[in-house]
């Protein structure tokens, strides 16, 4: 079976940003010919913390992905980040993915406790309360990606196919 995996990424949002490293991430992926499974792109999502939500979801109902990987911009960190979970007010929603799994020996991956209370967190937030309530059995991430520069686009990229292809196994 070719597993369906949904990429997302954002749009920029403040006037300096030329662009946003999530974005430039998914555009050098896509560039990686013959993976072993199929890649839809939902990039350059607005950042709005309605819409960014509203275009995942209708695009998860109308792809039923078996994986999606959400991925933000960090732009004060040096390494990926895998979030751990999502939260709305008080309430707090944990993802499925055996995280420590995904970042055994990864060198410039690591794993949050904390979104960041922005729209990246909406976005996590909205999608893994949609599968639970739809009871769907997708597996869903967030990453936060950082600017990526000459020194550590190769380190992310071959950290970021070896989660995809890790997501894609079971463990």
């Amino acid at each position: 079976m070719n597993t369906k995996i949904l990429l997302t990424s954002f749009d920029t949002w403040q006037p300096h940003q030329k662009s946003n490293s999530s974005d430039d991430l998914l555009a050098r992926i896509s560039q990686i010919k013959s993976l072993p499974y199929s890649l839809t792109f939902l990039r350059k999502l607005p950042v709005d913390f309605q819409e960014a939500p509203n275009l995942a979801i209708a695009k998860i109902n109308q792809l039923q992905p078996d994986l999606i990987v959400c991925c933000g911009m960090a732009e004060r960190s040096q390494t990926l980040t895998l979030e751990s979970c999502a939260c709305s007010d008080q309430n707090i929603l944990k993802t499925a993915v055996n995280l420590e799994y995904l970042i055994t020996d990864l060198p410039t991956t690591q794993i949050s406790h904390n979104a960041g209370n922005f729209v990246c967190e909406a976005l996590y937030y909205a999608v893994l309360k949609h599968l639970g309530d739809s009871q769907i059995s997708t597996k869903c991430v967030f990453v936060h990606v950082p600017i990526l520069t000459v020194k550590n686009t190769d380190k992310i990229i071959a950290d970021f196919s070896l989660i995809l292809t890790r997501l894609t196994t079971d463990n």
